[in-house]
C-alpha cells in the first residue's frame, strides 16, 4: 500500500528514538500520512542488539510505543503528549539489523483525557515483524518534564531523503 505523506513530526537531540545527536539513538524520522496515520523509519545498527544481528526486543518495543504515542499529535494543532499507561507487543519474526524498517502507529480511540492505538514493525520484504497496542494519557508536557524546546532542539529537521509517499 502507498501512502501519501502530509507532513513530517519534529525531532529531538537525544531522545533514544527520535534524537539525531544521540551517537547510540535510533534517529528515527516520522511522517504523517494523509489518512493520519504515523509512519516512522529507521536502521537499527549493531548497538541495537540482542543476539547477533537481531534488534533488541526493547528497542522494538521503544520504538512501537514512541510511534503510538506520537500518532496523537496528527489530530491537534497544539503538541498533545502522551504518557504510557500500557503497552501489550507480540513479537512475530525476528528484526535484522542495519536494514531500513518502518513502523506504522494510528490511533483508534480518542478520548478526553485518553487514548489508544496499535501500531506495526514492517520488514523490507513487507511482513510485520511486531504488533503492538497501547493506552496513554494526555498530559500537557511542563507536567511531565522540564523541558526547554530550544536547549532540546524539539523541531522538524527536513531532509533530501524525505518521501512523498511510503510504501508498505
Amino acid at each position: 500500500m502507498i501512502h501519501k505523506i502530509i507532513d513530517k513530526q519534529k525531532n529531538s537531540k537525544l531522545c533514544f528514538v527520535c534524537g539525531l545527536k544521540n551517537p547510540f539513538g535510533l534517529k528515527a524520522n516520522f511522517y504523517v500520512t494523509e489518512s493520519k496515520e504515523l509512519i516512522a523509519t529507521f536502521k537499527p545498527e549493531e548497538y541495537h542488539q540482542s543476539y547477533p544481528g537481531r534488534l533488541h526486543g526493547g528497542i522494538a518495543s521503544a520504538i512501537l510505543d514512541e510511534t503510538i504515542g506520537r500518532a496523537i499529535l496528527n489530530f491537534y494543532d497544539k503538541e498533545v503528549w502522551g504518557v504510557t499507561i500500557e503497552l501489550n507487543v507480540k513479537f512475530k519474526k525476528p528484526i535484522p539489523l542495519n536494514e531500513d524498517l518502518k513502523v506504522i502507529g494510528r490511533i483508534t480511540k480518542n478520548e478526553n483525557r485518553f487514548f489508544e492505538g496499535t501500531g506495526e514493525i514492517i520488514l523490507p520484504n513487507g511482513e510485520i515483524a511486531v504488533e503492538a497496542k497501547g493506552k496513554y494519557l494526555k498530559v500537557p508536557l511542563e507536567k511531565i518534564t522540564n523541558f526547554d524546546i530550544e536547549e532540546n532542539e524539539w523541531r522538524v529537521v527536513k531532509s533530501e531523503k524525505d518521501p512523498e509517499q511510503i510504501k508498505i
